[in-house]
């Protein structure tokens, strides 16, 4: 019998404890809410290994949005009805998409961050948008512009780069425009580079070229010179170069002690990086590459950013990766602003809105974003959107200048 008594109060006492838990449970948690002192927001970068140079613009981008935020106090959070600065939480991927596929679970698995940013290049992206679907979490991609996305039917994950045939039509317009019949075509063995001249080939064929040269290099090659006095030998009047940071910049030193000189040099990606015109200085003049966005682009905040960018740290942002790191951060700041850090709610935010840029409005459809491809040049130093005429901010200088001595 007494036994029995003690096990009924026991039992007695428990229920009454969970009451009381269950009582104390919603002003525990308003607590905690009042409590949150700061937004972790976590990504892969790579800060070594060969892709290190373009991802320097993406990692400054970051590191600007998050002072300019924490500056007024952070990001307001409507569920904590405040604003909460951000934190920063990132490790160096060594340009390695497998190692940035680990780091994104950790982040979420270990660090528990509350937001995730993109990691840096196409590959990358890949890496970890399957993850992103398996985790649900919501990412706004920003260094990636793979046309294989709209077989993804991803619904956590966004590409804000124009795509690659976006780029090349803006490419074959201004060749045609300049009045180019004559060029020579080459591409590093890279998936985004392969994937522009999937659609350069077809879109040059249709404009008319005579394509004198058409040939595959292997990826970073550090002697280019065989290739590029074939190409001189050929005597194109443009050479339109698919190739990633490490080729451009072997490139362009390389094509000086060549003597090739065509009229119009595009090079993919390299020329928009941040350490690009600062290497090359005058040689630089002329040249141009892929691109979407300009300080000179009439668009809110886009001089701010700039020019904070150059305070920061003294140097001109990548018009590639720095825009877009910051545009993709802005996205996920005004989604969050709207809706919170629910990751069910900001996931639906993200793929409904239209939000406010330095690129100016970014609406999504499907996985796409709404900024189109561009052409870049370097005049006097800045980068200038010579193409199309509808966002150019000057006209092209052709032919391109001759080497400095």
């Amino acid at each position: 019998m007494r036994t029995r008594t003690s096990l009924l109060f026991v039992v007695f006492v428990t229920c009454l404890f969970l009451v009381q838990v269950a009582a104390l449970s919603p002003s525990m948690a308003q607590q905690a809410k009042k409590d949150k002192s700061e937004i972790t927001i976590g990504f892969p970068m790579n800060l070594t290994g060969r892709m290190a140079p373009q991802a320097a613009g993406h990692m400054q981008a970051n590191e600007l949005w998050a002072e300019m935020v924490n500056e007024k106090g952070g990001i307001h959070v409507p569920e904590y009805g405040k604003k909460i600065p951000v934190k920063l939480v990132y490790y160096d991927s060594k340009s390695e998409s497998a190692t940035a596929a680990r780091i994104f679970e950790k982040l979420v698995t270990e660090d528990k961050v509350d937001v995730v940013f993109s990691p840096q290049g196409t590959a990358d992206h890949f890496a970890v948008a399957p993850l992103a679907e398996k985790y649900k979490v919501p990412i706004v991609g920003s260094t990636a512009a793979s046309v294989k996305i709209r077989d993804m039917k991803a619904q956590y994950f966004w590409f804000t780069s124009p795509l690659a045939d976006s780029f090349m039509k803006a490419l074959v317009g201004l060749v045609k425009d300049l009045k180019v019949k004559k060029v020579a075509i080459i591409y590093a063995q890279e998936l985004f580079t392969r994937e522009n001249l999937q659609f350069l080939d077809p879109y040059a064929k249709e404009a008319g070229f005579e394509v004198v040269l058409n040939k595959d290099y292997p990826a970073a090659e550090k002697d280019l010179t065989t290739l590029l006095s074939e190409i001189k030998g050929k005597d194109p009047e443009a050479v339109l170069a698919l190739c990633y940071a490490p080729d451009s910049f072997t490139m362009t030193a390389q094509a000086q002690e060549v003597g090739l000189n065509p009229k119009l040099f595009y090079q993919l990606i390299g020329p928009a990086a941040v350490a690009y015109g600062p290497k090359f200085g005058p040689a630089a003049e002329g040249i141009a590459c892929m691109g979407h966005w300009s300080p000179k682009m009439k668009y809110a905040g886009a001089k701010e950013f700039n020019d904070r960018y150059m305070k920061k740290f003294n140097a001109a942002p990548d018009y590639l990766n720095s825009a877009l790191g910051f545009i993709a951060a802005q996205v996920m700041q005004q989604a969050i602003e709207k809706v919170g850090l629910d990751r069910e709610k900001l996931r639906a935010c993200i793929a409904s809105t239209e939000f406010s840029t330095i690129n100016g409005p970014v609406k999504y459809t499907g996985v796409e974003s709404s900024i189109p491809g561009m052409v870049l040049q370097y005049q006097k130093g800045e980068k200038e959107i010579i193409w199309p005429p509808e966002y150019a901010t000057a006209k092209a200088l052709f032919p391109k200048p001759a080497w400095p001595k």
